[in-house]
């Protein structure tokens, strides 16, 4: 018998987006299917969010945990159902967040309401949330229900929650982790709990995954939020310093507040308040000084080896390669 390939215990991206590239096409035509209305606006906002790119990090992580679980069987049109329901929510969740953070770009490009308005963004991520609920009671099944109903409050919660820390200087480290549970974690782990659970995994596995997209969320949450001090416009495809302009205190400037001597804290605190992002050289200054950019990167990197390590004891395949590589490439990215 043929010895068997060893099999990389960690993939790159390019390796993991050519081993979900069959999925992914699959769900990218049943994303372009199912946004489709008779009401001609909202195909032009879908259409201008559809054709923005990215790389669809979360529907991917459906299909990816599907593959890591399903064995022989193979993913399924479930997983590519489940996975558009997934980029569904994120992407009203966009159009949302930019309408209350008055964002004017995305990935480089005009956001909606910065297009269209403010009241057509809402409204068209309101029926993206709607065809999502269509799209998951089509499955009927009362697992997925509920794991997506739990996830859209939380979610809701967590936009809520961000709200009451914009212009806090008082924002500490463990609020800042509650807000990025609710808005970022919790929907990269509904994707890979129901990956899992479309494949009929048992309730240990599907929860390895949850665990795991648990992490991965805050992990990568906490370098973008890295990123937003160290990227630059071209390559981060947002302004730098919305973050401060928007008086959102993210951890690199709420470690430096904590560690920063009384007179800079005090100008750091004032900087958070006012939303002063012309005071940008200060901030990086006392983040330099601080260290915060590089504990905030230990803690990333803390959260992805939490994710790996959510993933011990499932079968070695080129799938879970994929997991394990999505989250060193989370900590590790540009962008």
């Amino acid at each position: 018998m043929a010895d068997l390939p060893i099999l990389p215990t960690h993939a790159g991206l390019p390796a993991i987006q050519a081993l979900a590239a069959a999925d992914m096409a699959a769900v990218d035509a049943l994303i372009r299917t199912r946004l489709a209305s008779d009401v001609v606006l909202i195909n032009q906002i879908a259409e201008h969010i559809v054709s923005a790119g990215g790389k669809r990090l979360r529907p991917m992580l459906v299909v990816l945990a599907g593959q890591a679980t399903a064995g022989s069987i193979g993913t399924t049109a479930d997983h590519h159902q489940l996975a558009a329901i997934i980029e569904f929510i994120h992407t009203s969740t966009l159009l949302h967040d930019d309408v209350v953070d008055e964002s004017d770009l995305r990935r480089g490009r005009s956001t909606a309401n910065a297009i269209w308005g403010n009241a057509a963004s809402v409204l068209v991520g309101d029926f993206l949330y709607s065809r999502s609920f269509q799209l998951m009671v089509e499955l009927d099944r009362m697992e997925v229900m509920q794991v997506l109903a739990d996830t859209t409050n939380r979610i809701a919660e967590g936009e809520v929650l961000q709200l009451l820390h914009v212009r806090n200087p008082d924002t500490d480290e463990a609020a800042y982790l509650r807000v990025i549970e609710r808005k970022t974690a919790v929907l990269f782990a509904a994707g890979t709990r129901l990956g899992a659970l479309a494949s009929a995994a048992d309730e240990a596995t599907q929860q390895a995954l949850y665990d795991y997209g648990m992490a991965l969320g805050y992990a990568f949450q906490i370098a973008d939020d890295v990123l937003d001090y160290t990227a630059d416009a071209a390559t981060m495809g947002k302004n730098l310093g919305d973050d401060l302009a928007e008086g959102k205190a993210t951890l690199p400037l709420i470690h430096a507040m904590d560690r920063a001597a009384p007179d800079v804290r005090g100008r750091l605190r004032a900087i958070v308040q006012e939303g002063d992002s012309t005071a940008m050289p200060e901030v990086l200054a006392a983040i330099h000084a601080s260290g915060s950019l590089e504990y905030s990167r230990q803690r990333a990197m803390d959260y992805a080896a939490a994710a790996e390590a959510a993933l011990h004891g499932l079968p070695e395949t080129p799938a879970l390669a994929a997991l394990r590589g999505l989250a060193r490439y989370a900590v590790e990215r540009t962008h």
